[in-house]
């Protein structure tokens, strides 16, 4: 807890089972008073380990929901938990939990309300072994989306976030899709109520263990993204509605 403000640390989790020990015992419990871990139907010993590991709180969906139906449910209990600040961390241990005291101040501070670990920030994301393709099509969608939203994020695709819960409280994120563009939409619910996202550099790990979604599944998450800013842009402007965005 800082300034009396309870944290809650979600996992979404899908067949982590090699990478969910380190990642939890890397969370610095000195400040963090919750963890919840939302297991999409793993078909390893992701839960059998997180009940090892004495995790606090485990939901385990009875079907694959997808990667934002999984954010979903760790939001949702987070919420539930009472938290004031919620920070998504992926237990692939790509992103290091040693952030999250920085990300957590800055929002227990009340100097930001969403606070992004960023991997583009710096120089460390082709040195950290981010594929080149990967690292392009990062930069190319991260700087249409800018154009697009009148915004100058870093990066728009990072999976390590912290959120304030009146921020996750305005956003009906219910409304997004289930799959891998629930990121891109999320972040586009929270531009449109004009909350400014802080960035912070974030080391970049990319080894064999690590998550990564498939070609296919990259490049309809590619169109997606495409598809999030347009109708976000058609949406401000007010040529067309977009029903993410509507109350």
């Amino acid at each position: 807890m800082i300034n009396n403000k309870t944290i809650t640390v979600v996992l979404p989790a899908y067949n982590a089972e090699s990478t969910l020990e380190k990642t939890y015992k890397e969370i610095p419990f000195d400040i963090v008073d919750h963890v919840v871990i939302v297991d999409d139907k793993s078909n390893d010993s992701t839960v059998k380990i997180a009940h090892e590991l004495g995790v606090e709180h485990i939901i385990m969906h009875d079907k694959n929901k997808g990667y934002g139906g999984n954010q979903k449910s760790c939001y949702n209990k987070a919420l539930e938990l009472g938290s004031d600040i919620i920070i998504m961390l992926h237990p692939d241990y790509q992103y290091t939990p040693k952030l999250i005291h920085s990300m957590a101040y800055l929002i227990a501070n009340d100097v930001y309300q969403v606070v992004f670990g960023s991997r583009i920030l710096g120089k460390g994301a082709l040195k950290g072994g981010m594929p080149l393709y990967k690292y392009i099509s990062n930069r190319f969608l991260t700087f249409f989306q800018n154009l697009l939203m009148n915004n100058h994020i870093a990066e728009y695709h990072t999976g390590y976030r912290a959120f304030s819960s009146n921020v996750l409280k305005s956003v009906n994120y219910d409304k997004c899709s289930d799959n891998f563009v629930f990121d891109n939409q999320i972040i586009a619910q929270i531009c449109d109520k004009g909350y400014e996202i802080a960035e912070i550099t974030c080391p970049t790990k990319y080894f064999p263990e690590a998550s990564s979604i498939n070609i296919r599944n990259s490049i309809a998450y590619g169109f997606g993204v495409l598809g999030v800013s347009l109708n976000y842009f058609l949406h401000k402007t007010g040529l067309k509605k977009y029903k993410i965005l509507i109350d």
